[in-house]
């Protein structure tokens, strides 16, 4: 059985999503082509103004003041990809892509050192805070139910990537089990990220500076009316960064005149209604061998003591997360939180455990009632970060099958057996996103806004990484060299 939302579809616009017929929603049984209930508030004003971005009457002239901006690789990349195997740099990383997650990267490792078995996205939900009958059980999960990877759009040069390119077809499979050839599907590129190291010496006046530059594997899916870029970076200090972009449209509803809290005015009586997107990252880690564990980090004040006597000192306190119960935990950027993943294997040249640190964005989680169907439907989302003991097939974090699923699947149901976390075979998962209360200027197509987070070294090398990289060659097309001396 499915919900049926209502649009009037306009010969003057390419966006039924200006026109929502807000009200009206018919629960149509698709065994029996039979509508088995209608949902009447009997609210009828449809909004009519276009919500076509590409009409000239609502752009106005294009722009002819942008010059061309061009990305060359004379010498091409710097990358190699055979057999779905991909170095650079010091990286290598195996790429996959299924019907479900899309895009995965496996075997994770820096100068052969393993960090991470195994990345994806396990899943996503939007649920909607807006409480009419029409629209209060609008939630939906887009990986799970919907499947990124079947989603996944064909990318073009010059339009979705820049630079020297190289593209990686997708397989996946139909409604029926039939193979689905996904040209173009993930995009590789390297960027120019800016400066990577600089320092004066105040002294003698000269000066040393290096690129940063960062591996870029991305894909683009479209979900009905948004869009979703994700863009895994791998950097020359060992850095690792996930940036999910959002775009598209935003979906719209009815709405009534005068003051309403839950939806944004984006045209005249068209609403656009608050939601979230929580993102799940399934990240099985793997810091210089299987057996890692996972401290708390936070910065504590200090009161003024006999060791702290003139109250300027602070310092960073780690606890040990030991069992799955204690492993369920929301981000505070209040105290600078952030998890410590690290080797109980490897220690470096000082002594301590090898480990890269997960920084959130510790933005909120799922706001919905806790007693509510979707509090339950998608737990994973009330807490930023878990771990778990790894096993097979505990890969979802909102369960196998989130479709009508009553709850308590996925992440409540894995940690519920309570397993060590200590030294163990472990998976991290963390949730981020986004609270949208949307703006006029994300009509009538939204900007690209951005969430993610980042997993940095540290103690993993035992000096910066990057003390090798040598001068950028494109700068000696504009001085001597990346020395200078101030005058």
């Amino acid at each position: 059985m499915i919900r049926v939302l209502s649009f009037l579809a306009s010969e003057n616009t390419h966006s039924m999503f200006a026109h929502p017929i807000d009200g009206i929603v018919a629960h149509v049984d698709l065994t029996s082509k039979r509508v088995i209930r209608l949902v009447d508030t009997g609210y009828n004003h449809v909004p009519m103004e276009s919500g076509d971005y590409l009409d000239p009457e609502l752009s106005g002239p294009m722009r002819t003041d942008m010059k061309p901006l061009r990305i060359t690789q004379p010498e091409g990349a710097s990358f190699t990809v055979k057999n779905h195997v991909l170095n650079w740099q010091n990286w290598q990383v195996r790429i996959g892509f299924n019907g479900r997650e899309g895009l995965t990267l496996h075997d994770i490792s820096f100068s052969e050192r393993p960090i991470l078995h195994r990345a994806a996205i396990s899943e996503m939900v939007v649920p909607y805070g807006e409480p009419q009958p029409t629209n209060e059980w609008q939630n939906y999960f887009d990986a799970g139910e919907y499947q990124f990877g079947r989603l996944a759009n064909c990318l073009v040069l010059g339009c979705d990537c820049l630079g020297k390119i190289q593209y990686l077809d997708a397989t996946v499979a139909d409604d029926f089990g039939e193979p689905v050839l996904l040209p173009n599907a993930i995009c590789i590129h390297e960027e120019d990220f800016g400066t990577l190291w600089k320092h004066t010496d105040v002294f003698t006046t000269k000066g040393t500076v290096r690129r940063q530059r960062r591996l870029v594997i991305s894909f683009f899916v479209t979900v009905g009316n948004y869009d979703y870029g994700f863009y895994w970076y791998f950097y020359l200090d060992g850095k690792i960064e996930l940036e999910c972009k959002a775009t598209g449209i935003v979906f719209s509803s009815g709405r009534p005149e005068g003051e309403y809290d839950f939806a944004t005015e984006m045209a005249p009586r068209l609403g656009a209604p608050c939601h979230q997107h929580l993102f799940s990252a399934r990240l099985d880690v793997a810091i210089d061998g299987n057996k890692c564990h996972v401290d708390e980090l936070e910065v504590r004040r200090l009161p003024i003591s006999p060791e702290n006597p003139v109250g300027n000192a602070f310092k960073r306190v780690a606890t040990r997360l030991q069992r799955e119960s204690d492993a369920q935990r929301e981000a505070d950027n209040k105290l600078g939180r952030a998890w410590l993943i690290a080797s109980s294997e490897k220690v470096n040249r000082l002594g301590r455990p090898t480990g890269y640190v997960l920084y959130p964005e510790g933005a909120p989680l799922l706001l919905a009632a806790d007693d509510s169907s979707i509090n339950k439907r998608a737990q994973y989302a009330t807490k930023h970060l878990w771990v778990t003991q790894y096993a097979r097939d505990e890969m979802w974090a909102a369960g196998y099958t989130p479709n009508q699923h009553p709850g308590h699947a996925g992440l409540p149901a894995y940690a519920k057996a309570n397993r060590s976390v200590d030294g163990e075979d472990i998976v991290v998962w963390h949730t981020f996103g986004l609270t949208h209360f949307p703006r006029v200027e994300d009509w009538p197509i939204m900007p690209v806004d951005y969430a993610g987070f980042s997993f940095r070294p540290d103690g993993f090398f035992d000096r910066n990484p990057t003390l090798d990289v040598p001068e950028d060659p494109n700068g000696k097309e504009f001085s001597e060299n990346c020395e200078c001396v101030c005058p």
